[in-house]
């Protein structure tokens, strides 16, 4: 008897779904996509309703001829590839390339892999859905004609190969140099803070603080903060408060209720995972995919711990919830468990509420439990997934608040104060006694407890200071805000934000620095010119609107042709205009020319990247381009920059490798990417050995990277 075939993405989801399907079935990996656009034409037909003209990649030939003598054997054909857009054009694909639209074909879907929910997928096959294919075609297009209209473009303005530009590319390195032109804009300005210790006059309860800790506020009639701009202000103040009478004005008791945070979506996740674990965005999809798609649990077997991971929606599914209630009851008590379970509405816009949140496929399944056989970074996301998860269906954490408002009275100057203290004690933990947020910039913890003070009561000012300050300008992206900017202005989806991150940054357009985005000279010059002249590519607001066109037609609301017709229409105008402007634009560096004083410009020749003199060819100084990876010397201790040989070539351009700063005085090179993390044998210097190892150049230790945290480099 014929078995059917089920085709998946990754060999490693073909494993997994195997043993649950059982010898009835025989399962295909087609490694991703098996057909695409061709790699040196723009492979759209302008004049044909923007028609693309698909190809079979030469690597992936063989996979297709396997797919399609499989199918031929087969009774029925499964395509079980992944629950989103780009799945569903995969398996698109599939049909197309391999010549199955005369198989007996059938589309399944799950949002995640474990028996229970393969079974119901097998027993609801539909057809492909056509309007997600059509909504991953119009992106796959309207990427590819920014892309192919514009980097050609880019470098020849710029004198400057390999460009490019991109469609949500380039609105990401928008908001990037942005944020820095207001960095770079900010003008801070002083102000002063001044804190009364205080006491009570009366001795203090058993467990009471002996004082606390107040701040100047403003002048007790007015009700608008006090303005401090200056150390003079400040000591006349502080003057005045020095032998000044205190006493409590009023007192202000409520209880404070902390609901605890949804449960993760892409965004969220990668949010989360950099800000307590230092995980890039890219490391958390790759660590994810991989609980996912299933992670071998001894005589378990092969099982998917969260699901599907390329996710807008907060939704979760009724008997997920149950099983985590149910968790909640038993390991913590029924006062941890609210009486309804919570739902959380997802504020993302486009969002498809059809799927699921990323959760662990079993409440019951702890980190503990399956600490064993996963990696020490698998363990850490798992981890992170499943207490997101549970915490999200505790109780709320309870606080009880105390504002206190103190009158002072000045005996210089007969001036009154009002001066204010606030604290706070965790009265019930809920969901904190699991799980907390983190958030992206420092915030003030609870404040310490206060003690018991009635109204009227007298006070003793044990010590006045005045503290100087000043205020701070916006902070630069870290990868957590980057993807939280992305997702609130609508840019992108939940399978874009790693590839966008990862663009920019191996073009050379920003580089991280303390672990925040900074654009370099590159990225702020394109940026400029793609800014003046072609405004709709980095306008976000126009960016989030085609997103949503997009959605649209996911949603069959609007056919695909005539989106990109709207969208190409004024690009090829703004191309038009920018081709009669012919004036060459260099790229800054910052630096100048030591003989001349001119600025040193970047320009790229047949031996790679340098700086030249901007008075060429008066002035013919040049010096060397090197891009610094975050890494010491072990030899001297000055930096490892990036070098390109003279001689022998690699895949896409000059054989790199990496040297001292401190040539030729120091001729240390390494043929590998330094690691910024030492040996964890003989803290040696670690190379990158490829697929997330390391080698040590000194013990010859080899292993798994254990960090992801990533170097600066300039």
């Amino acid at each position: 008897m014929a078995k059917d075939l089920v085709i998946v993405e990754s060999p490693a989801k073909g494993r997994t779904i195997g043993l649950y399907l059982g010898d009835r079935y025989v399962v295909k990996a087609s490694q991703g996509h098996v057909r695409d656009l061709p790699e040196k034409e723009m492979g759209v037909d302008l004049t044909d309703g923007f028609s693309p003209k698909y190809v079979v990649p030469k690597e992936k030939r063989p996979i297709v001829q396997e797919i399609k003598k499989a199918a031929l054997e087969a009774s029925a054909v499964y395509l079980a590839t992944d629950p989103d857009r780009e799945g569903e054009a995969i398996s698109w694909h599939l049909v197309q390339a391999a010549g199955l639209q005369k198989k007996d074909v059938h589309r399944v879907v799950f949002h995640e892999i474990t028996a229970e929910a393969i079974r119901d997928a097998f027993k609801k096959p539909r057809q492909i859905d056509m309007n997600l294919v059509n909504a991953q075609q119009a992106r796959r297009v309207l990427d590819r004609l920014v892309g192919y209209s514009l980097s050609p473009l880019l470098s020849r303005k710029l004198r400057w190969p390999g460009l490019s530009a991109g469609r949500v590319q380039s609105a990401a390195l928008h908001l990037i140099v942005e944020r820095e032109k207001q960095v770079q804009a900010f003008v801070p300005k002083e102000y002063w803070t001044i804190e009364a210790q205080l006491a009570p006059q009366r001795p203090v309860g058993k467990g009471e603080p002996q004082s606390f800790k107040a701040l100047l506020h403003s002048l007790w009639e007015r009700k608008e903060k006090l303005s401090v701009p200056s150390q003079a202000e400040a000591l006349r103040l502080k003057t005045d408060l020095q032998g000044a009478r205190y006493r409590v004005a009023q007192v202000q008791k409520r209880q404070v209720r902390q609901r605890p945070a949804a449960p993760f979506t892409t965004a969220t996740l990668q949010q989360e995972a950099w800000r307590k674990l230092r995980f890039t965005a890219k490391r958390t999809m790759v660590l994810a995919q991989q609980l996912y798609e299933g992670v071998p649990l001894g005589k378990e077997g092969p099982v998917g711990l969260i699901t599907y991971m390329r996710t807008d929606s907060t939704h979760v599914a009724p008997e997920a919830v149950k099983e985590a209630r149910d968790y909640i009851a038993s390991a913590f008590g029924p006062q941890y468990l609210p009486k309804e379970r919570r739902t959380y509405v997802t504020r993302s816009k486009g969002a498809q509420e059809a799927h699921e949140a990323i959760r662990p496929t079993s409440a019951r399944r702890t980190p503990d439990s399956v600490k064993s056989h996963l990696t020490p970074e698998q363990l850490n996301l798992y981890d992170l997934v499943w207490k997101r998860m549970v915490a999200c269906q505790m109780a709320d954490a309870l606080l009880d608040s105390t504002t206190v408002e103190i009158q002072s009275y000045a005996t210089h100057s007969s001036a009154e104060y009002r001066l204010r203290a606030t604290g706070s004690v965790l009265a019930f933990p809920g969901f904190r006694a699991l799980y907390r947020e983190d958030r992206d910039e420092p915030e003030d913890e609870e404040s310490l407890p206060l003690p018991n003070l009635s109204e009227g009561e007298a006070l003793d000012c044990l010590d006045l200071s005045a503290d100087q300050h000043f205020t701070q300008p916006p902070p630069r992206y870290t990868e957590a805000t980057l993807v939280k900017a992305l997702e609130q202005k609508g840019i992108g989806r939940p399978s874009t934000y790693v590839p966008i991150i990862s663009t920019i940054q191996e073009r050379g357009y920003v580089h991280k620095k303390e672990s925040r985005f900074e654009p370099l000279p590159l990225g702020t010059v394109v940026d400029d010119l793609l800014t003046r002249q072609f405004p709709m590519v980095t306008d976000l607001d126009f960016t989030a609107r085609m997103e949503e066109e997009l959605d649209d037609i996911a949603r069959g609301k609007r056919p695909w042709q005539p989106v990109v017709k709207s969208f190409y229409g004024p690009l090829e105008a703004d191309l038009e205009k920018a081709k009669k402007d012919t004036t060459p634009i260099y790229v800054p560096t910052g630096e100048t020319c030591e003989l001349c004083s001119k600025p040193m410009i970047l320009k790229s020749g047949r031996f790679g990247k340098f700086l030249s003199c901007s008075g060429y060819p008066d002035c013919r100084h040049s010096l060397p381009f090197r891009v610094r990876v975050g890494v010491p010397c072990p030899e001297c201790k000055g930096d490892l920059v990036q070098r390109q040989a003279r001689k022998g070539r690699a895949k896409g351009g000059r054989r790199v490798f990496y040297g001292c700063a401190n040539y030729p005085q120091c001729t240390f090179t390494v043929g590998s990417k330094p690691l910024p993390q030492p040996c964890p044998q003989c803290s040696g210097l670690l190379v990158d050995a490829r697929r997330n190892h390391a080698r040590c150049i000194a013990c010859k230790y080899y292993g798994p990277v254990t960090s992801e945290k990533e170097p600066a480099s300039a």
